[in-house]
C-alpha cells in the first residue's frame, strides 16, 4: 500500500484498519501520529506492510524514503520528536549517524527509513510481501 505527499495519511490509516481485522493491531492514535508525522516531513513513497501473526517483533512496518542523508535524518528527528511530543517516550532508534536506514522501534510499528537507493538494493517490500503470498498460500 502506498502514501503520496499529497497528504493521504487518513486514507493510508483507513486502509490500515480495515486490513487489521485480527485484534492485533497497532492503537490507532499511534499509526496517526506516525502517519501525520512522515507526510509531514515529506517523506516519499510510504508504504504500509501489515506483519501481524508474520513476527513477533510488531504488527505493522511502515517503509519510507528521504532524498537523501539530511532528509533522512530530518525525517527521523521529527518523528521521533513527535513521538515524544505525544507522549509515546523515545522509541528505540538504530542508524543515525549514516543516515542510509534509519529503524525506528515504536513498539507494535517498526519505521524503516530509506535513502532510495539502499530501499532498493534492501527491497524489504519484495520480501515481506513473498512472506504474505507464501502464507496466503497455504490456507
Amino acid at each position: 500500500m502506498l502514501l503520496d505527499n499529497s497528504g493521504k495519511a487518513k486514507q493510508l490509516n483507513a486502509q490500515i484498519q480495515t486490513d487489521s481485522g485480527n485484534g492485533a493491531e497497532a492503537p490507532k492514535a499511534l499509526l496517526d501520529i506516525v502517519l501525520e508525522s512522515l507526510d509531514d516531513s515529506k517523506s516519499e513513497e510510504t508504504e504500509h506492510i501489515d506483519i501481524s501473526g508474520k513476527s513477533s517483533v510488531a504488527d505493522h512496518m511502515i517503509v519510507t524514503s528521504g532524498r537523501s542523508h539530511r532528509h533522512v535524518s530530518a525525517v527521523a528527528d521529527r518523528l521521533l520528536r513527535d513521538l515524544k511530543d505525544e507522549g509515546y517516550g523515545t522509541p528505540k532508534v538504530e542508524g543515525m549517524p549514516a543516515c542510509d536506514w534509519v529503524l525506528v522501534d515504536a513498539g507494535d510499528i517498526v519505521i524503516h527509513i530509506f535513502r532510495p537507493e539502499v530501499r532498493d538494493f534492501y527491497n524489504l517490500e519484495k520480501m515481506w510481501n513473498a512472506i504474505a503470498m507464501d502464507e496466503a498460500g497455504k490456507e
